[in-house]
Formats: C-alpha cells, sequence, structure tokens
C-alpha cells in the first residue's frame, strides 16, 4: 500500500497555492491575500457544537482583526452548501453574521496543511495558519477535535508577530508580561564591547535580558 505523503509548511515557508472554492466564491490563497496578513483556521465539520461556538467567537473579534489588517477564513472539508446552510443557521439561530469566508476544501487542499485528523476519517483538525504580507507562514496551532481555541490568543499572536517586526521579541503573555509588562526584548549583544554598553542603553536584568519601552 502506498503511503500518502503530507507536505505540510513549516514555519517560514511561503504558504502553499490553494485554488478554491469559499461562501464568498472562488479564491486563490494566498494570491489574492497579497499585501496583507491573514489567519486561516480549519474546523472539524460544520453542524456541530464546538466549531459553531469558534465561529462565533472568531467572528465577535472579526473588527479587531479588520483593525489588524488581517484577513479571517475557515475551512474544512464540508462542501460549499453545507458551509452556506450552517452560516445561514449561525444567522437566524444565533444572530451572528459570519462575515469572513469558509473554504471548501477537499483532501487534497488538507493534505498540503497537514490538516486532515488521523484516524478521525476526513475531519479536519483545529488548524491555525498565521501568514504575513509576503505569504510566509508565521505561526502555526494545532488542537485537538475535543478543545476549542482561544481566540483572544490568535488575536494576541498577530498583534505581537506585527510588533515583533518592527520592534523586536516580544515576551511571554505579551502585553501583560510579569517582568516587564508590555515592554519590547533588546536583542543580546553578540560581542563584548556591545555587552559593556547595554546597561548604558536600556534596562537590563543583566547584558543579555535588556528591554525597551513599546513605540506606541
Amino acid at each position: 500500500m502506498e503511503e500518502t505523503k503530507i507536505n505540510m509548511p513549516l514555519l517560514g515557508d511561503d504558504f502553499p497555492e490553494l485554488k478554491v472554492q469559499t461562501t464568498h466564491g472562488p479564491m486563490n490563497i494566498p494570491g489574492d491575500l497579497r499585501g496583507k496578513w491573514f489567519v486561516l483556521f480549519s474546523h472539524p465539520a460544520d453542524f456541530t457544537p464546538v466549531c459553531t461556538t469558534e465561529f462565533v467567537a472568531f467572528q465577535t473579534r472579526y473588527e479587531e482583526f479588520e483593525k489588524l489588517d488581517c484577513k479571517l477564513i475557515g475551512m474544512s472539508i464540508d462542501q460549499v452548501f453545507s458551509h452556506i446552510k450552517w452560516v445561514q443557521w449561525i444567522k437566524s439561530e444565533l444572530d451572528v453574521e459570519i462575515k469572513f469566508p469558509i473554504v471548501a476544501a477537499n483532501d487534497s487542499v488538507a493534505m498540503k496543511l497537514g490538516m486532515l485528523h488521523p484516524g478521525k476519517g476526513t475531519n479536519t483538525v483545529r488548524a491555525v495558519f498565521i501568514v504575513d504580507p509576503e505569504s510566509k507562514v508565521r505561526l502555526i496551532m494545532y488542537y485537538p477535535q475535543e478543545v476549542g481555541r482561544n481566540m483572544d490568543e490568535v488575536v494576541r499572536a498577530v498583534k505581537a508577530l506585527q510588533i515583533a517586526d518592527k520592534q523586536g521579541a516580544v515576551a511571554a503573555g505579551w502585553p501583560n508580561n510579569e517582568l516587564i509588562g508590555d515592554r519590547i526584548i533588546v536583542p543580546p549583544a553578540t560581542d563584548e564591547a556591545a555587552a559593556k554598553k547595554r546597561s548604558d542603553e536600556y534596562e537590563c536584568y543583566d547584558w543579555w535580558f535588556c528591554h525597551k519601552p513599546l513605540e506606541k
């Protein structure tokens, strides 16, 4: 029996080219989104309780993602008419309008992203891909079927990546780190002369752990 190879992207890789059908019409991903951040997240199946809570949670934060110039895209193996009916159900029964597109993926698309759940048939894992304006994969999260995602962490991750690209590394739990709050970590010195000057230039715990104010 021939083994099926999963070519899932790794951090820093180009996001694979996908031509897909969505609830908003055909899309080329990432081509149609080049120049923007986007979050593509998969769910196991339409008309399931945990996935419904996730979609409502993502939609609740839709404006936050828009302010970050970051697009949301959902995805599962369900056919597009199922997505449409589910979105209609969420609107009619929960009074929440899903404003982002949902991809009707096939097995080929899911395999490119490593999203088929082992031992779960065609169900897709709860994957999250954060992709930057250069179409590079910057962050990947995977959750099992039984555990819903924390959307505040997805928002925080996008903000943190955008800040890190411009200002430097961010600490655990940023912007509410236990040691330095929302301050930015300065890259460690790479030679003795720079190390000696670090404490004169920044606030430091030591020469290798210095930090500076967040630029607003």
